[in-house]
């Protein structure tokens, strides 16, 4: 399969290393290789490059380089977000009570129901409305004094539906309710500073914004407890042991810093292109429908359901036809079942099957999207025949 003549419509999945970024990371693997715990000159060497990393880290998300946590990856960060404050507030002040939703990432979810499981804690989950948002009012309704953790995405991977993140971090503040936010989607596009996002938790990853993958981050806000889940050495302020991975680590720094320096630029550039597909999709194709809010969502993010359609299928068909998108199905021991974000926005089955997700990115053009668009109708046709 040669790649080159392929069109890749998936970059809410991943995204190619940025070559800034490989340029950035290549003398940490066999010239700057040095363990930053060793206390000679090649591990001063490679504590420079940690701590470097940390504070530009630190200066977009606009808080202290003390404030971030290097880990593995985004489902990494929000398992330490989660259990750690939960542990944390359990132990502290008896606090039981998780507060999520049910369009959250795998890595939250499954990460809460754990918890409620196995380790007693009481899990509730907030309504989303039609578009998978989570109203403030939800959560000032449901918040209770012995809530441990808040969680709420804030932008949705699978419907692209930005959350208000600022009022629902200022309702668990005045609550002195620690506030979780998953950004592993959104931090790619959106406004990344913590401060007037309100959040105390903050988890990104470095491959949805052209970094390398294997490696993320947690903004821990000063004077959040949290209880380490993965122990050893002392590495990253006691929270996260395990010897540092310093190329990667450069590599975050290096493609947040690029993404949020073109933050504007990549916006302006991918919104038309997105809004042309979703006006040209429910224009022409039948029984189609816009899921997520229609204008507070990723600038980069489309995403339908088609009644009648299969949309493994579909994707199938799409890729035969050079287009590489995603779909919110998952296929399990050969049934089809509809995602849990569809089902909690109310979809029935015969559209929640029928599902397609078309993330843009660097690399996309407009002749891709329009050649995409002369596709699209007849690979859902021949689905639906």
């Amino acid at each position: 399969m040669n790649n080159h003549t392929k069109t890749y419509l998936d970059y809410a999945a991943t995204t190619p290393v940025d070559p800034r970024v490989i340029k950035a990371i290549l003398p940490y693997f066999d010239q700057l290789f040095g363990n930053p715990s060793s206390v000679h000159t090649f591990g001063q060497q490679a504590e420079a490059a940690l701590e470097h990393a940390r504070e530009a880290t630190a200066e977009i998300l606009n808080c202290q380089p003390k404030e971030i946590i290097f880990t593995s990856c985004g489902s990494e960060s929000d398992n330490l977000a989660l259990r750690g404050a939960a542990f944390s507030s359990r132990q502290q002040r008896g606090a039981k009570h998780i507060l999520t939703n049910p369009v959250e990432h795998h890595a939250v979810t499954h990460t809460a129901q754990q918890l409620a499981d196995w380790y007693d804690f009481e899990l509730e989950y907030l309504q989303v409305d039609s578009h998978g948002m989570v109203p403030p009012d939800e959560v000032a309704n449901r918040i209770r004094s012995d809530t441990a953790v808040v969680s709420v995405m804030y932008a949705n991977n699978e419907i692209g539906t930005v959350n208000p993140i600022p009022e629902i971090g200022a309702l668990c503040r005045a609550q002195s309710v620690p506030f979780h936010t998953d950004a592993v989607q959104g931090a790619a596009y959106l406004n990344a500073d913590v401060g007037a996002l309100n959040v105390d938790l903050m988890a990104i990853g470095a491959h949805k914004f052209y970094g390398p993958k294997g490696v993320g981050a947690l903004y821990v806000r000063e004077g959040t407890s949290l209880i380490p889940e993965l122990t050893g050495g002392g590495q990253e302020f006691g929270l996260r042991a395990g010897t540092s991975n310093i190329p990667y680590i450069v590599g975050l720094a290096e493609a947040f810093q690029l993404v949020h320096a073109e933050l504007d630029d990549r916006a302006s550039r991918l919104i038309p292109m997105r809004d042309r597909i979703i006006g040209q999709v429910l224009e022409e194709i039948p029984n189609a429908r816009l899921t997520g809010h229609p204008t507070k969502r990723l600038p980069n993010h489309a995403s339908f359901v088609f009644e009648g359609v299969d949309g493994n299928a579909l994707l199938m068909l799409l890729d035969v036809e050079g287009f590489a998108c995603s779909s919110g199905s998952a296929c399990k021991t050969g049934n089809p079942e509809p995602s849990d974000v569809l089902t909690a926005i109310g979809l029935p089955a015969e559209w929640a099957l029928g599902s397609l997700r078309v993330t843009l990115g660097q690399s996309t053009t407009h002749k891709d999207i329009e050649a995409f668009l002369q596709t699209l109708p007849d690979a859902i046709a021949r689905t639906r025949q």
